[in-house]
């Protein structure tokens, strides 16, 4: 009987410290091809879409880049929910290695570019085999960080 208690408490611990979801996806579309662009009308359109999609999903954390189109693509899930995005480090490994360390969020919101978001699923510990197009933005990725693998989800919005 001691046995099949320790196991169940060891399942129950460790389901609970080894949950925590990830929504990432690339910025919304931007206004222009300059170093730091803002948002498009259509852009501005799918920021607000996102916000729409994830504001019942329990987002407690949110992480941009420091370009603004990342910042203004979280800004009205941020603005709805009364968060403040932070600026993910630039080393994608190590910024990885801070979601998967980072037990404090039920769930956070990553806001990336076409090329780090692909990466950035790989270094959670996903096999990733696909790219992200420079003309796609309505990509959201789910990655819920559970023990042994995590399981990920892909959807439009």
């Amino acid at each position: 009987m001691t046995k099949w208690f320790l196991l169940g408490l060891w399942l129950l611990t460790s389901q609970a410290s080894a949950f925590q979801t990830l929504y990432i996806v690339r910025h919304a579309e931007k206004v222009d091809d300059s170093k730091d662009p803002g948002l498009s009308l259509q852009g501005k359109k799918r920021a607000l879409d996102l916000a729409m999609h994830l504001r019942d999903a329990g987002v407690t954390s949110i992480f941009v880049t420091e370009y603004q189109r990342t910042q203004k693509t979280a800004e009205p899930l941020a603005e709805f929910l009364g968060l403040k995005p932070s600026v993910a480090a630039k080393d994608i490994p190590k910024f990885a290695a801070q979601l998967l360390a980072d037990k404090s969020s039920d769930a956070a919101l990553v806001v990336g570019h076409s090329n780090t978001v692909p990466d950035l699923v790989k270094a959670l510990g996903v096999p990733v085999k696909w790219q992200v197009a420079d003309t796609e933005f309505d990509r959201l990725v789910i990655v819920t960080l559970a023990k042994p693998v995590p399981v990920v989800s892909m959807l439009r919005y």
